[in-house]
């Protein structure tokens, strides 16, 4: 609301008109005096944070302040030395939350399960495609949705202003123009939104600022899909990211998942430092370690994808992903545990996608096990594409229902299901009610491959 003056209502008399006018000035510095109170910064702040759908106390929540964060004991109760005007509240399972400090004696979280279909970069460009999507959503109780933001090619959908995306090529095609309004239509539908952002593989970063892109015989290195990456060392190569994120954050997506947040498993490349296991491993501790200080003051969760293989392997695997080093840095996990992608097979099963129930109850309880993970903090991306890598069939009803069966059995965050092109059907989706959330304040190889690269074809020690 504008402010124009003082309010006057005319009433007959001198003695009236100056009544209302004292009166109006009275409402103005009691305006003033709540906004003032809002946007004070109190010297400490106190509270509970309980669920919303139960009242149970909620443990282990973050709660984060511009001067302080601590997090809730087992009686949900929190105390900040340093306040501010706004809270930022996360902890696995439930909505993230930004929350006034004049209400924090008791905040609810809303729990939160995603089940999540993807929308891609170039499917997001198609308003039949959105449709469908949304609609298959509201049909079976789906309520999540994966969003290309930022594409292996190093393309990104929305219009940017950081000023290297412009540079470097990366805006010449926006899938995403009308971004806030998709936000706006999401929300008002209860949908959880995870903005997908590819980091390290960026071809329009590498070319186009071949300082940071990484070498190979003296020239920018490509993998098998000509696409060159950028070099994780690099604080530049970071920073470049962590922007973006930061931007996409302020659009009011509820998770921000880094994908490609590795190395290339290839050994005869140039980097910045040496290319050793513990260089590779610190590198993406550092970005993570960088990206959650960045994002800190936005109510958004963070997660990463991480290949199926990590779940079984103590060590990197030669790409800088250790699982106990990245559980400890994000709020989820996402294992991509596709059958077709363990080309090697896993102890006791050499053919996969013929016990697709379970690969996926193995390997998350191998994450759980190999990690001290709780199951919450894993949310598997399961398959729903055609094999690539053994007897090459269709993934029909029953093979999705299987891995989403194995989802649900060790409890993990919910599940989403992955085709590079974005074509899903009913087949394997149960409907069931949804629950209503508050969030408003097929087979297509080529692009499949793109962004599975190295799943297929892993060349590093891979037994157990």
């Amino acid at each position: 609301m504008m402010y124009h003056g003082p309010a006057v209502i005319s009433i007959a008399g001198d003695s009236g008109e100056l009544k209302m006018k004292r009166i109006g000035c009275g409402i103005i510095a009691l305006l003033f005096f709540w906004t003032a109170l809002a946007c004070a910064e109190p010297d400490s702040v106190s509270g509970q944070i309980v669920a919303a759908d139960s009242g149970v106390a909620i443990a282990g929540a973050s709660v984060r302040s511009s001067g302080d964060q601590a997090q809730s004991n087992e009686q949900g109760t929190f105390a900040l030395q340093a306040g501010s005007s706004a809270l930022i509240i996360r902890k696995a399972g439930y909505l993230p939350a930004r929350v006034s400090s004049l209400f924090a004696s008791k905040i609810t979280l809303q729990p939160i399960t995603p089940k999540a279909l993807y929308l891609s970069y170039w499917g997001a460009d198609s308003a039949e495609l959105r449709r469908h999507l949304l609609d298959l959503l509201e049909e079976t109780g789906m309520n999540a949705l994966v969003i290309d933001l930022k594409s292996v090619r190093g393309d990104i959908a929305y219009r940017s202003n950081v000023p290297l995306a412009t540079a470097v090529g990366a805006q010449r095609v926006r899938t995403l123009k009308d971004l806030p309004q998709l936000m706006t239509e999401l929300k008002q539908r209860g949908i959880y939104t995870i903005a997908r952002m590819a980091v390290f593989k960026d071809d329009k970063l590498a070319r186009g600022r071949g300082d940071l892109a990484i070498y190979s015989d003296g020239r920018i290195w490509s993998d098998r899909e000509k696409m060159a990456w950028s070099d994780p060392f690099q604080q530049d190569v970071r920073n470049y990211n962590l922007a973006l994120a930061e931007e996409v954050a302020a659009f009011g997506f509820d998770e921000i998942q880094f994908d490609y947040i590795r190395f290339p498993e290839k050994s005869d490349i140039q980097l910045s430092q040496a290319n050793t296991g513990e260089n590779r491993v610190a590198a993406i501790n550092t970005f993570l370690d960088q990206a959650r200080e960045r994002l800190a003051h936005y109510p958004v969760m963070i997660s990463a994808n991480i290949f199926g293989y990590i779940c079984w392997k103590p060590n990197d695997t030669k790409i800088g992903q250790r699982l106990a080093d990245l559980a400890g840095r994000v709020d989820y996990l996402s294992p991509m545990l596709y059958p077709s992608g363990f080309t090697y097979g896993i102890p006791g099963i050499d053919n996969p996608v013929a016990h697709n129930f379970e690969v996926i109850d193995r390997s998350l309880q191998q994450a759980i096990d190999n990690a001290g993970l709780e199951p919450q903090q894993l949310r598997p991306w399961l398959q729903a594409f055609r094999d690539y890598s053994f007897d090459r069939r269709s993934y029909k009803a029953e093979d999705i229902q299987d891995q989403i069966r194995a989802s649900i059995s060790k409890k993990s965050h919910g599940w989403m299901l992955w085709n590079a092109a974005s074509r899903f059907s009913y087949a394997g989706l149960i409907p069931e009610p949804k629950v209503d959330v508050n969030l408003v304040g097929a087979d297509s190889s080529a692009e499949l491959r793109s962004d599975l690269d190295g799943e297929e074809n892993q060349q590093q020690d891979l037994t157990f």
